[in-house]
């Protein structure tokens, strides 16, 4: 897989978790522990989007 097919599976990724914790979070009765747990994987693929985006050199690949 290239990094740019990597980087859109992650990007990917990040909206559907992001739309799973919008949807959570306006239904009262989710369990606080779900809304953590995906904001803590949304937050993970988020820092591997920006680890591969960015790298050890600075640049955006």
């Amino acid at each position: 897989m290239t990094i740019q097919a990597h980087l859109a599976e992650l990007e990917r990724r990040h909206r559907a978790l992001e739309n799973e914790l919008a949807e959570a979070m306006v239904h009262p009765s989710m369990d606080d522990l779900k809304i953590a747990e995906l904001k803590r994987r949304k937050l993970l693929v988020k820092d591997e989007i920006m680890r591969l985006q960015y790298g050890g050199s600075g640049s955006i690949h």
